[in-house]
């Protein structure tokens, strides 16, 4: 998160400037393709560099100091690093900007939720979609995924989470009766979390904008006090060949409108959540 962060407004300071990343290189002394994963970020700053950054863009006094700050931010390392060897390429972004997140909307049409998912569902998923993976991979993953889904219960500030899902996902079954049974139990459960909101898309709906977009997750942060550098709102995408991320505005702004309109189609998933645990008992 801090690498993102300063890479994008050392990338503002730069387009300010009217500097191409060739211009800026030259002046540096560096290589435009050191430029480039500083912007996209790729690689951690000294708060040095970022201070010659400022210096060559003109960047505002009172801004300097806040963006070495965040570079010396970009020397730490999150828990998640720990299970690097199990995170699939790219995702350890997002896992990232989840921990920094205050709201999640997501929208899923195929299967619960990796947030909401109980371990025998995960392992069962595991078993059919990533046959290769070793017994270790797999309870190591399990383990990233718990670790990650505390996150739903902690006592400071627990992460807001609103999903929508295809009523279709609670019928949809993926090992044994049993594993599905216990995955709607759990979901009857997270229910009761005030910070977890669960709505349905109703099979026999009409047009949504779930149909258009696919499953997304819109990422959104805490308000910044007063000086505070803002982290603006990020679309996550799980494509069949890897995670794509949107954040420019417009991209957000479709997606926020895409969520209401999906949301505004949803129903209450408790009675249909009720009932699927009534078929597979």
């Amino acid at each position: 998160m801090p690498r993102r962060q300063l890479g994008r407004h050392l990338r503002d300071l730069r387009n300010r400037a009217r500097m191409t990343t060739r211009m800026a290189a030259q002046q540096l002394e560096w290589s435009e393709a050191k430029i480039w994963r500083i912007e996209t970020g790729q690689t951690s700053l000294r708060s040095l560099d970022v201070e010659a950054m400022c210096k060559i863009y003109g960047a505002p006094t009172d801004l300097v100091e806040p963006l070495a700050a965040l570079a010396r931010e970009t020397k730490a390392r999150g828990w998640w690093t720990a299970y690097s060897d199990v995170i699939p390429e790219g995702f350890e972004v997002y896992i990232g900007l989840e921990e920094a997140a205050q709201q999640l909307s997501t929208y899923e049409n195929e299967l619960v939720p990796g947030l909401l998912q109980t371990e025998a569902y995960t392992r069962a998923l595991l078993a059919v979609s990533r046959p290769e993976l070793s017994a270790h991979e797999v309870s190591r993953r399990i383990e990233l995924r718990a670790a990650r889904q505390a996150q739903l219960t902690r006592t400071d500030q627990p992460l807001r989470f609103a999903v929508v899902i295809s009523e279709p996902v609670l019928w949809r079954r993926v090992g044994p009766a049993e594993v599905l049974s216990g995955q709607l139990t759990r979901l009857r459960e997270l229910t009761e979390l005030p910070n977890v909101r669960i709505l349905l898309i109703p099979a026999d709906s009409g047009y949504h904008d779930g149909m258009d977009s696919g499953p997304f997750v819109l990422v959104e942060f805490p308000e910044r006090s007063a000086g505070e550098l803002r982290e603006p709102p990020v679309v996550y995408l799980e494509a069949f060949t890897g995670p794509v991320y949107l954040d420019k505005e417009q991209e957000i702004d479709r997606y926020r409108t895409a969520f209401a309109n999906i949301r505004a189609a949803a129903v209450d998933a408790g009675p249909a959540i009720e009932a699927a645990a009534r078929r597979v008992r």
